[in-house]
Order: structure tokens, then C-alpha cells, then sequence
């Protein structure tokens, strides 16, 4: 069931509170002289530091079954309209640090270095990216995971196996590391979801790990909001300092230009299409009318805007 109240989104401060535009101050950081990346942005929220990593996208030829339930041509031709090359989809993918003074907090991973190596650079680049901005992950002092799929925490481990931020207490949410703990999950799952529990297992092997509960504050200023569908304990959260406030909403959808104008139709990637449906409406009724700003792990880089309702479905505005 979800636990999204406007409560659990605004606690301790009123909907005028809520950051508006003009609270992001928004700098993109510069590269060390000589490196090569240019993937990383950081603004203010608050007395926080944000900063948003790129770890690279993936272009591929649209599956038949992207839209679980809409036909291709459908979906091909939405799209086109939105000026998407036909018949291709990207997918960009951008985890994220939060320096709250005392803590730096990586929410979610990226690929990981492996994945670097094995797609020749395409993804994987957030490690590059926190070189690029003088950021050693032995600095990290807490990992945050929103679920598990291969993208978000590929970046837990190097390359050689060894973790990669050595110093930092990994949380992940309690009902996602009870579903891919359990081996007979894997024949209930769907078909994408059924292909990711042999990378789950391996990535997660060896990790000492927290799990954590949904609607409760998993580190400072954090908060977790269950947001299941994609998968089944997949979690969102806000992230606040003082009065200022934004929606970190993880995988509630992937590519927005579809899935945001289009909030009934189903990602293949989605666990349970129909409960994916409904916690995407929830989560962005609530973030339309708080005017929250929100982060989209698939968003264009760097991945941060306001979500408005247009028409029967939602529409994004970028900040920056």
C-alpha cells in the first residue's frame, strides 16, 4: 500500500515553505584542469549541497513490448511528437550525492566501473564524474539505495569486486532486499525483472548492508517514501533543509517525454505495471500541487524541474 500523504510530503513546514525556483542555486561545477568530464552540476537546497553525477545513457532500437500495454506503433508515434528519432529510445542515468555539512550521502550508484568497461565508456561515467569534481568515495559516508536494479546499484562494487565507497554504510529498503533475497520471487516476476536477479545476487554478495523502512527518516534530512510498481519495494524520497524541499523520485518513470504525458502506460521495465500507474499519479498529483521540484534518475541531465498537470497527464519544466 502506498504511504504518500501530504503530511509525509510537507511535515514540519507548510505548503508555502515548499522550494519554489528561485530556492535552487544553481552552479555547474568545474572539471579539474585536464580532465575530460563535464557530467556534473551542483545547486544549493537549502543549507545543502546537491550534485547531480551523469553516468552516461543508452540508445537502442525500441522493443516491441517497451509500453506493456500500448501497441509500438502507438508508442512510436508518441515518441516522434516528442521529437525522439524514430524508433530509437535514450535513456540517460544520473545518481546523486547529498553534502548536508556533516554527511555526504550518495543516493543510488550508477552502472558502475564494470559497466564502463564493458559498454566502452557509454555507461558507468559517474565514477569519472565524482574524479572530474574531487570527490574520493572513500569520503561517502552513506549510500542510499532506491531499489535494485542493475543501473542503480552496479556502482556499489569496482570493477575487481572490491566496494567501492569502502567507508560508507549501505541502506536499502527493507521489502526490495526481502523480494531479491528470496530466489522463488524470480518466476513471479515479470520478464525484464525475472533477467535482473542473477546481477542482483552478485552485486549485492558480499556487502554488508541496513535496511530501512518506508515514511521515516533514513538520514539527515532525508526521508524514505514508498513509491512501489517499478519494483516491489521501490522507494522515493524528499530531501529537506530548513524549508526548502524536493522530490527525489527515483524510477517513478523512465523517459519522461512518454511516461510523463503518458502516466497510465507501463514501462516494460516495471514490476507491476498497474501498481507503477498508480504511484505515479499519487506521487505526482502531490509534487504538482506542492510545487515541489523533482529529481528523475532517467530525466534529461541534470535532472531536476517542476512536474505539471496537462490534461489527463503531467508535463515536465525544467529548472535549469
Amino acid at each position: 500500500m502506498i504511504q504518500l500523504t501530504r503530511r509525509t510530503l510537507l511535515s514540519g513546514a507548510s505548503a508555502a515553505a515548499a522550494l519554489t525556483p528561485f530556492g535552487i542555486r544553481p552552479t555547474f561545477a568545474a572539471a579539474p584542469q585536464g580532465a575530460k568530464s563535464t557530467g556534473v552540476f551542483s545547486y544549493k537546497l537549502g543549507d545543502y549541497e546537491i550534485i547531480q553525477l551523469s553516468d552516461g545513457a543508452r540508445t537502442f532500437p525500441m522493443p516491441d513490448t517497451f509500453i506493456a500495454n500500448v501497441s509500438k506503433d502507438k508508442a512510436i508515434e508518441a515518441a516522434t511528437e516528442a521529437y525522439i528519432p524514430n524508433g530509437q529510445v535514450t535513456i540517460p542515468f544520473s545518481p546523486m550525492l547529498v553534502n548536508t555539512g556533516s554527511k555526504l550521502i550518495a543516493i543510488d550508484t550508477g552502472n558502475g566501473l564494470g559497466a564502463f568497461a564493458g559498454s566502452k565508456g557509454v555507461v558507468g561515467q559517474a565514477r569519472g564524474n565524482m574524479d572530474a569534481a574531487g570527490i574520493d568515495p572513500k569520503s561517502v559516508d552513506i549510500v542510499l539505495i532506491s531499489h535494485f536494479h542493475g543501473d542503480h546499484i552496479g556502482g556499489l562494487k569496482n570493477a575487481d569486486g572490491t566496494p567501492a565507497f569502502p567507508n560508507a554504510e549501505i541502506l536499502v529498503p527493507a521489502v526490495e532486499a526481502a523480494f531479491w533475497g528470496d530466489d522463488a520471487n524470480q518466476s513471479k516476476a515479470n520478464g525484464f525483472n525475472k533477467s535482473q536477479f542473477a546481477g542482483v545476487k552478485k552485486m549485492m554478495e558480499g556487502l554488508k548492508v541496513t535496511p530501512y523502512e518506508p515514511n521515516k527518516e533514513v538520514a539527515p534530512g532525508i526521508t524514505s517514501i514508498a513509491s512501489p510498481g517499478h519494483t516491489p519495494g521501490h522507494t522515493s524520497f524528499v530531501v529537506a533543509s530548513g524549508s526548502a524541499k524536493m522530490l527525489v523520485q527515483s524510477d517513478v518513470t523512465n523517459i519522461p517525454a512518454l511516461f510523463l504525458r503518458n502516466p497510465d502506460w507501463q514501462a516494460m521495465f516495471d514490476n507491476d505495471g498497474a501498481q507503477a500507474v498508480q504511484t505515479r499519479h499519487k506521487i505526482y498529483d502531490m509534487a504538482a500541487a506542492e510545487k515541489l521540484p523533482v529529481i528523475g534518475y532517467h530525466f534529461p541531465f541534470p535532472c531536476v524541474g517542476h512536474v505539471e498537470k496537462n490534461g489527463a497527464g503531467y508535463r515536465l519544466v525544467p529548472i535549469v
